[in-house]
């Protein structure tokens, strides 16, 4: 069969690799004048391609729809990815929180295997070439065009990923040729994101990274998230890992849910207050502010001090039993409201695109255009960071691959 496969990214790739195992004459098409330019990005740099995570532990870490991906990850799971890519001479290590990355830290280094493995299998690469259009009779795919003009196919594979960081290429062009055949598209939306803040302190914060806090989200009287670890002060409000990793854990529209950090969530409130006392103790001569330098960064303690409505001028030793209950409260939940996230060309992941079911989880194809497949960011799965969503990319990509023709 001649198969083309529509975007050059993480699940095309293993989709052109994976049809052409089988036999199948494949031509890549990709937009851009190399292939994976998000690839090369994620993970700093360093290119988080996957989590050795347990089969539970890998749905547990989808956000949307974790069920359609049941086959895809049996297909293709993270152990399978890895030997991919050793076997092409690639070495790999895992990190903090099990997840895996080249042992170089260079993203191009897995783009230097999936090039290795996709010219072992004679995959055509056709190089800044955009498809414009998918044509369809009789109900199934039969030739795209390009603007270099029309060329007939047995098969397509739509894989060009979401709308978000569209200097990749990712610009949501799939969804208009998926939504010509009839396929219904999940608006896009922004998910792993920075998130804009009501409050203006923030701002003045910039720059300010917190290690070890939790932040909690509260949306409709209910936390939707509480998790510990990193978190940076923007100009907008706040962003980081914890930010991210909550942004996808939250329901949109997320205006109006409120933000909570915990400063301090090593130690209880008694032990909290009896770090107070003692240091307002030591520095009784002192202005609150200064009495309790330690505690945080001067410029944020004097944001902290704000929202407690505690004079920072005032004497330590004049600081009341209310007080110190306010602060307490404030240091152990600094409460924050979410105005918007931050546009969708600013996000890791798209949150919808492809309705899942219109789409058959066991081979990827369209349940409605016979010979047409999806894989990767196109559809609408995302996961939340530690490698999850690009597994999903090489999963579905393999799937769809083995699939055609069968």
């Amino acid at each position: 069969m001649q198969v083309a496969i529509i975007g050059g990214g993480a699940a095309g790739q293993m989709a052109a690799i994976e049809a052409a195992k089988n036999g199948h004459a494949v031509t890549l098409f990709e937009r851009n004048e190399k292939l994976g330019r998000k690839i090369y990005i994620t993970g700093k740099g360093r290119c988080n391609l996957t989590n050795l995570c347990t089969r539970d532990e890998f749905f547990a870490n989808i956000a949307r729809n974790p069920r359609f991906l049941y086959s895809a990850f049996a297909a293709f799971a993270p152990e399978d990815i890895i030997a991919l890519v050793e076997g092409e001479g690639i070495p790999t290590k895992a990190e903090r929180g099990r997840r895996v990355f080249p042992a170089s830290d260079k993203a191009s280094d897995v783009l230097k295997a999936l090039s290795r493995a996709l010219a072992r299998h004679d995959v055509k690469i056709c190089y800044n070439t955009r498809v414009t259009a998918l044509h369809c009779v009789g109900g199934a795919v039969t030739a795209i065009e390009t603007e270099a003009g029309t060329q007939d196919f047995d098969a397509v594979i739509l894989c060009t990923g979401g709308a978000s960081y569209p200097q990749t290429g990712s610009t949501g062009d799939g969804y208009a040729l998926a939504a010509v055949c009839g396929h219904t598209v999940i608006p896009p939306a922004p998910s792993l994101v920075p998130l804009e803040t009501e409050e203006g302190w923030c701002g003045e914060l910039t720059g300010l990274t917190l290690k070890n806090v939790t932040l909690s989200a509260e949306q409709g009287g209910k936390t939707v998230f509480s998790e510990q670890g990193e978190l940076l002060f923007t100009h907008f409000g706040v962003s980081g890992p914890l930010v991210l990793s909550c942004s996808a854990r939250m329901q949109a529209p997320m205006a109006g849910a409120r933000l909570y950090i915990d400063l301090k969530p090593a130690l209880s409130r008694e032990t909290l207050d009896a770090r107070i006392l003692r240091e307002l103790a030591e520095n009784h001569k002192k202005g609150i502010a200064a009495a309790l330098r330690s505690l945080l960064p001067e410029r944020f303690l004097a944001c902290i001090l704000a929202i407690a409505g505690i004079d920072p001028a005032h004497r330590a030793a004049e600081m009341t039993k209310q007080e110190r209950t306010t602060l307490i409260n404030t240091l152990k939940a600094v409460p924050l409201t979410v105005r918007a996230t931050r546009p969708l060309d600013e996000a890791i992941v798209t949150r919808g695109g492809i309705a899942t079911t219109e789409v058959n989880p066991k081979t990827m194809e369209s349940r409605l255009i016979r010979n047409l497949y999806f894989a990767g960011e196109i559809l609408d799965v995302d996961a939340f960071t530690g490698g999850y969503n690009l597994q999903i990319a090489w999963s579905t990509g393999v799937l769809a691959g083995r699939s055609v023709g069968g």
